[in-house]
């Protein structure tokens, strides 16, 4: 009688558990609208247009670099895109070829897609230079129009990959300066310059999870 008892909770407590997760990634599934990432917390906040925070959800500072054609890139090369930010350096052992990989996909996905672009910073920018990052462009079947490896000023890199993408774990738990920037995140930038989703870069599912989600910013206004 006891075991009885004790099998039917079991069953009434797994059937409530299961009936929670279905009602979440329905929930999940008919919103379909992302949330705004505002800190180095990478919370998830949803913010409808008509509350008081939309006017101050964090943008990507302003910035000016130079990619592997010796041109300049600026927040005006992404106004009104798409675009998805990590951060990288060519002579990079560990999980750089990942990342290159998985960004590689995204290219092949949206290659005659204006409306969504990728960005690559290098965080050695005293080593990769213009013709380094070319060189490399051209090893991986970069497509210029579509992909920009950029470098300059390593202040500027730097600031913009803590304040901007909140790229530095080390950073943001110690404000450490010195840190070396290495991060395996994928951002998920909107077209006006906000944060939408943050992935790791070298998992392959992830990647998958960033392509459903930029699908749905392309939806938006």
């Amino acid at each position: 009688m006891k075991k009885n008892i004790f099998v039917l909770f079991f069953l009434i407590i797994s059937f409530t558990a299961c009936k929670t997760k279905i009602e979440n990634e329905v929930k999940i599934d008919k919103e379909t609208v992302l949330p705004f990432f505002n800190s180095a917390e990478f919370t998830p906040e949803w913010i409808s247009k008509s509350s008081l925070k939309y006017k101050t959800i964090h943008t990507i500072p302003d910035f000016s670099f130079i990619n592997q054609n010796g041109k300049k890139v600026t927040n005006k090369t992404y106004k009104g895109k798409i675009y998805i930010a990590n951060f990288f350096f060519v002579t990079c052992p560990g999980i750089c070829p990942i990342l290159e990989k998985n960004m590689s996909k995204i290219q092949e996905k949206y290659k005659n897609d204006s409306s969504v672009l990728l960005l690559s910073h290098t965080v050695m920018p005293t080593k990769d230079s213009v013709v380094v990052l070319k060189k490399y462009a051209i090893a991986n079947n970069i497509i210029s129009d579509k992909w920009n490896l950029v470098t300059g000023d390593k202040k500027q890199l730097y600031n913009v990959a803590r304040k901007g993408y909140f790229a530095d774990d080390e950073f943001n738990k110690t404000k450490n300066t010195a840190a070396f920037i290495h991060s395996e995140n994928f951002v998920l930038v909107d077209k006006k310059g906000r944060i939408r989703g943050v992935y790791n870069g070298t998992l392959a599912l992830e990647t998958k999870r960033l392509i459903r989600h930029i699908e749905i910013l392309k939806k938006e206004d």
